[in-house]
């Protein structure tokens, strides 16, 4: 059965943005939401995950949970999805020392 999904890709390739305007609309820049088979949301997760490149791409789709929802993350991000007794909240990664800008 179809469902409604919606993912978020910022700065991947264009060929990436390219094949996901095949299957879902671009709402606003990098927002792409449709409905779709599941079938159909993995295999274009799938290309999502192996091409987002340096970019970050979320994917978020109905469930049967407590929150109604799954979400799943590729790429390089900040924000990092933790299992909390079954809810799913957003946690951040904190800047390495290497990686920090000086002030």
């Amino acid at each position: 059965m179809p469902s409604m999904i919606a993912i978020s890709a910022t700065a991947v390739p264009d060929h990436l943005r390219g094949a996901l305007t095949r299957w879902l609309l671009e709402v606003t820049p990098d927002l792409y939401v449709g409905t779709v088979s599941a079938k159909v949301r993995d295999e274009l997760w799938t290309s999502v995950a192996a091409s987002t490149g340096d970019g970050t791409a979320v994917l978020i789709h109905p469930a049967d949970n407590e929150q109604g929802f799954t979400l799943y993350t590729a790429g390089s991000h900040r924000r990092e999805p933790l299992d909390f007794e079954g809810m799913t909240l957003i946690g951040f990664r904190r800047e390495s020392q290497e990686t920090a800008k000086p002030l």
